[in-house]
């Protein structure tokens, strides 16, 4: 029965050593293994054999993490006095000297980050920084990636989750914000009303360069076709009088034909010649025009009006001359 429960406890003292001595280490976790209380080497992820009661193993999270900085109180280069509220994202880089160098980064990463901010956000002014946060995040990351190097971690980024003013301050914000907005609003519709006014004035100018210059083409049209029709009338005038002059002509020349084929007397061209003189002293003329051998042809007159008296031995009749031009009023 003594040895029944002899062998019992070494079992079960076999059992926890062996529980002790086997240890597992995740793969997103380093192992730092102690020898009697010295640092000894780190380990990969797997299964790793220790000696207990001799050895110990550190697992550490070589994880990203991330910490919440408590909202804190920080007065700007405007002296107004903001609330900020930041997160802070770092992975470790260097498990011993994480484990080492600290002993609780947690508190320190957030201390620091706390004055740090305070820094970065107390040399910008109230707009500044409500309107520059990435510049904040950039210089707040800068400055805590420096300072948590020696302690094996990385600093990724740093973002500021808000930026709260007074009360006061805030109202003031919106006052300005609505009028800045009514202004907006006020220059927008002024442009608009400009540039109606503009489109309305090139319209209006398109219009009447349009309208007159449909004015001028109608004119030029209307000119030409006028000029056209003189053209044609004077061309046809033209060729009626040419074919009047050509009829002319021609009955002339048949009339001198038929003269010269009929072989008149003087007397009987004498009397033709007297009612060729009365036909051109009917018309509305003031002026007669009578040849100059109008002396002959008086006598070659005297001599027919003898003949039908029938007086021939009456004395010749003597014709003065003619003048040159009469005047019939």
């Amino acid at each position: 029965m003594a040895e029944l429960i002899v062998l019992g406890v070494i079992a079960f003292v076999l059992f926890i050593f062996v529980m002790n001595a086997v240890k597992i280490v995740h793969p997103y976790q380093r192992g730092l293994v102690e020898q009697l209380g010295r640092y000894k080497t780190t380990t990969d992820p797997g299964l790793k054999m220790i000696a207990p009661i001799i050895q110990k193993l550190i697992r550490v999270d070589m994880r990203e993490q991330v910490i919440d900085v408590p909202p804190q109180e920080v007065i700007t280069k405007d002296n107004v006095t903001v609330t900020v509220d930041a997160v802070i994202y770092y992975e470790p880089t260097d498990p011993q000297r994480l484990v080492y160098n600290v002993a609780n980064f947690i508190m320190a990463i957030t201390k620091l980050a706390q004055t740090n901010l305070r820094n970065v956000i107390g040399d910008m002014s109230l707009d500044a920084a409500l309107t520059s946060r990435d510049n904040v995040n950039v210089a707040l990351r800068e400055v805590l990636d420096d300072a948590t190097d020696k302690w094996g971690v990385r600093v990724v980024r740093v973002e500021i989750q808000r930026i709260d003013p007074p009360t006061d301050v805030m109202d003031a914000m919106h006052e300005q914000m609505k009028a800045e907005r009514t202004r907006r609003a006020v220059v927008l519709e002024a442009e608009g009303a400009r540039e109606a006014a503009i489109a309305r004035a090139e319209g209006d100018k398109r219009s009447r360069i349009l309208h007159a210059e449909g004015v001028r083409q109608e004119a030029i049209l209307h000119a030409e076709g006028e000029a056209q029709a003189i053209r044609e009338v004077a061309d046809a005038d033209r060729f009626r009088e040419e074919t009047v002059a050509l009829g002319e002509a021609e009955a002339v020349r048949s009339v001198y034909q038929a003269i010269h084929d009929g072989d008149p007397t003087p007397d009987l061209l004498a009397i033709k010649y007297l009612e060729a003189l009365g036909v051109v002293a009917d018309g509305s003329a003031t002026k007669i025009f009578l040849p100059t051998d109008l002396s002959a042809t008086l006598g070659s007159l005297g001599a027919i009006a003898e003949l039908f008296r029938g007086d021939g031995g009456a004395t010749p009749v003597t014709v003065p001359p003619a003048p040159q031009e009469e005047s019939a009023d």
